[in-house]
């Protein structure tokens, strides 16, 4: 499901936006995503010191990243909240919306908060200086507006949103969206389209899924409706990490030891990018 101001998966309406100004600590003491409080430290894996491999200073040493784990717990509790219309750049949406859930019923906010988590640590222990936009999976919100703004009020040297999708069911695989031009975003647009080739490319070596076969091309697709990429002022992309209504995609997702995957893989296209 989209965070900067999609709102567009059906029946679903979010908060676009986590109250950034409250995540700047938020990483350490989530879920495992499974529903099983957690303590920061990721299961169904353990980080690499560099994701580079080389046993020196990892790219993302002393680098200021931001995480969006889409999507909030508490959202579907509150629509007087997340229905709230906000200005997304080019026009205005919901604050946030719910998100989608696997037919099994495992909730994409509880995913993305499981990555996001696993994601931070693997790049804390190479040193990046890791914040995320919300502080845990029972909250509502924040609207998408406060998600861009945390980057860029932390002048992030990149952000990156967390989701999964919930497209038709025969549908399969991982994209990634980057921004196009929208006010004043204009000067990321083409570092953020190089972080969102990165984030790819590492994403499809490390967890093996395949580029989505109903959306984008070649695992990429261009948006200017979703308000953290048209608001951000930061290198910004977000990754639909596979699609919950496909029982393939959704297998993987529920997975502790996969989902470790992804976040080890999402940690290379960062080191990647900063090479």
């Amino acid at each position: 499901m989209r965070w900067f101001g999609s709102g567009l998966k059906a029946g679903m309406v979010l908060c676009l936006g986590l109250a950034l100004a409250g995540c700047g600590g938020g990483s350490g003491d989530g879920t495992s995503g499974d529903g099983t409080p957690g303590n920061g430290t990721p299961r169904g894996g353990t980080p690499e010191t560099s994701a580079s491999g080389t046993g020196g200073a990892s790219p993302v040493s002393g680098k200021v990243i931001v995480l969006d784990p889409g999507h909030n717990g508490g959202n579907a509790d509150h629509p007087e909240v997340i229905n709230k219309q906000v200005f997304v750049g080019n026009g205005r949406k919901p604050c946030n919306t719910v998100g989608t859930s696997t037919p099994e019923g495992y909730a994409e906010h509880a995913f993305t908060w499981d990555v996001a988590n696993r994601l931070a640590r693997r790049l804390r222990d190479e040193g990046a200086k890791v914040t995320l936009t919300r502080e845990n999976d029972t909250g509502v919100g924040p609207c998408v507006t406060e998600r861009a703004a945390t980057g860029n009020r932390l002048h992030a040297d990149a952000a990156l949103s967390i989701h999964a999708d919930g497209a038709a069911a025969s549908g399969h695989g991982f994209h990634v969206i980057v921004p196009a031009p929208v006010g004043e975003n204009k000067g990321i647009v083409d570092a953020s389209r190089r972080l969102g080739l990165d984030i790819r490319d590492a994403f499809r070596a490390g967890t093996g899924l395949p580029f989505a076969t109903y959306i984008g091309k070649d695992g990429l697709d261009r948006r200017d409706d979703l308000g953290g990429l048209n608001l951000s002022t930061v290198p910004a992309a977000f990754i639909e990490c596979g699609n919950m209504a496909n029982p393939g995609d959704a297998a993987k997702m529920s997975s502790a030891s996969f989902r470790q995957r992804m976040a080890d893989s999402l940690a290379k296209g960062f080191d990647a990018y900063f090479q």
